[in-house]
C-alpha cells in the first residue's frame, strides 16, 4: 500500500480507503457486528489506513463499530467522518434522505456524539455532509477552524453528491481551503471529479480528491452486469436498468488497462483515478474479504502510463462511457430527476 497527504494538512491517508458506509448498515447486504468489525480488521492487515465513515451511516452505529474495531490502533490509523444530517430528531424511511442541519451548535453536538461513538478525542478528518454552499456560513468555518485549533479535527473536508447540485461546493472547498473534497469520481463518471481538480489547479489550491464510486456501482468491477439480480434493500438497485446495460456495452474499450493480467478491471478503475495527483485516497464500497484483498493491491500495481491516461482521454472525447462530452451524465441526471429528485433514493447519507 502507497500513502499520500490530505492537502497540506499533514493528514496520511493510504491510496486505497475503507468506506464505512457499509458497515452497520443493511444497504450493502447483511452482515453481523462481528463480520463488520472483522472486514475493518481485515482492510487493516491489507495496509488500509483510512476508514471513512458518517454519523448517519446506521445512525451512529458505523461510527460505533469503526471505533471498536480500531480502539487498539487508534494512532496508527487515519479516521474521518462527517456530519450534517440531523437523524437525531427526524426518523427515517429507507433509504430517504433526512433534513439536513448546519447550524453550529447543532454541529458542536453532533461532532462530540461521534467522538464518544468512535472512542477517541479527536477524528482526522471531519467533513462536512452534503451540505449547500449557503449552509456554509463564516459562523460554520469560524467553528471549523475553532475545532483545528483545539486539537478535536486535523483536517477538514466537504462530502458532496449529486442531490445538492454540487459543483459550485466542490469550488468552495477548494477556495475555501478545505483539505478534502469527497465526491463520486470514476471512469464513467468524470464529472464534477474532473471539474474540481481543474479548478484546484487554477486555484493553486491545497484541496485534495477523495474519490468513492470508484466502480461505478458495480460495472468496472465487474460485479454486476445487465442480468444481474440484486437483492431487496442493495443500494446498488436504485440505479436503472439502463445505467448497467449501456456501462456493460463500454467496458471492452477498456480492456487495455487490465495490461495483460497485470492489474483486474476493478484494479485498474482504481489506479486511473491514483493517476491525478489530486486524488489522495479512493474508497470502494468492499463487500467480502476477496473484495477487500484485491483492491487494496491495487495501490501496488502499476501506474498508468501516460499512453494508457491519453488512450482514456481519447475515448471519453469519442463518448465511449456513460458520460458526454460534457461530463454529465445524462441517463443519471433524468432518471434523478423523473424519479429520485427529492428522496435521496440512490445517494441517500453518502
Amino acid at each position: 500500500m502507497h500513502y499520500r497527504t490530505l492537502g497540506d494538512s499533514g493528514v496520511e491517508v493510504s491510496e486505497v480507503g475503507f468506506g464505512a458506509w457499509v458497515v452497520g448498515t443493511d444497504w450493502w447486504g447483511d452482515r453481523s457486528e462481528e463480520q463488520a468489525i472483522e472486514m475493518v480488521r481485515h482492510a487493516l492487515d491489507r495496509g488500509i489506513t483510512y476508514f471513512d465513515t458518517g454519523d448517519v451511516y446506521g445512525h451512529g452505529r458505523s461510527e460505533e463499530l469503526v471505533g471498536e474495531a480500531l480502539a487498539d490502533v487508534r494512532d496508527e490509523v487515519t479516521i474521518g467522518t462527517k456530519v450534517g444530517y440531523d437523524f437525531y430528531n427526524n426518523p427515517q424511511a429507507g433509504h430517504g434522505e433526512l433534513p439536513k442541519e448546519m447550524d453550529p451548535e447543532y454541529l458542536r453536538e453532533a461532532l462530540d456524539t461521534s467522538l464518544e461513538r468512535l472512542g477517541t478525542d479527536y477524528v482526522d478528518l471531519l467533513q462536512l455532509h452534503n451540505a449547500n454552499v449557503g449552509e456554509v456560513t463564516p459562523e460554520v468555518l469560524d467553528l471549523l477552524d475553532e475545532w483545528r485549533e483545539e486539537g478535536k479535527v486535523d483536517a477538514i473536508g466537504w462530502a458532496l453528491g449529486p442531490s445538492i447540485g454540487w459543483l459550485a461546493e466542490g469550488e468552495a472547498a477548494a477556495d475555501h481551503d478545505f483539505d478534502a473534497v469527497q465526491t463520486v469520481f470514476n471512469l464513467f463518471e468524470q464529472t464534477p471529479g474532473r471539474h474540481f481538480i481543474d479548478h484546484i489547479r487554477e486555484m493553486g489550491a491545497n484541496t485534495s480528491v477523495i474519490a468513492r464510486v470508484p466502480h461505478s456501482s458495480g460495472l468496472l468491477n465487474e460485479q454486476v452486469r445487465p442480468d444481474t439480480e440484486l437483492e431487496e434493500g442493495d443500494h446498488r438497485a436504485y440505479r436503472p436498468d439502463a445505467w448497467y446495460e449501456t456501462g456493460w456495452e463500454k467496458i471492452e474499450n477498456l480492456r487495455f488497462l487490465e495490461r495483460d493480467g497485470q492489474r483486474t478491471m476493478g484494479q485498474a478503475a482504481i489506479q486511473w483515478l491514483l493517476s491525478h495527483d489530486e486524488v489522495a485516497s479512493v474508497t470502494p464500497t468492499f463487500r467480502t474479504r476477496e473484495d477487500i484483498d484485491e483492491w487494496a493491491a491495487a495501490s501496488e500495481t502499476p501506474p498508468l502510463s501516460p499512453a494508457e491516461v491519453d488512450r482514456v482521454e481519447d475515448l471519453r472525447a469519442e463518448n465511449f462511457g456513460v458520460t458526454d462530452d460534457d461530463g454529465m451524465d445524462s441517463l443519471r441526471s433524468s432518471v434523478e430527476g423523473e424519479d429520485l429528485e427529492g428522496t435521496g433514493k440512490q445517494w441517500a447519507g453518502r
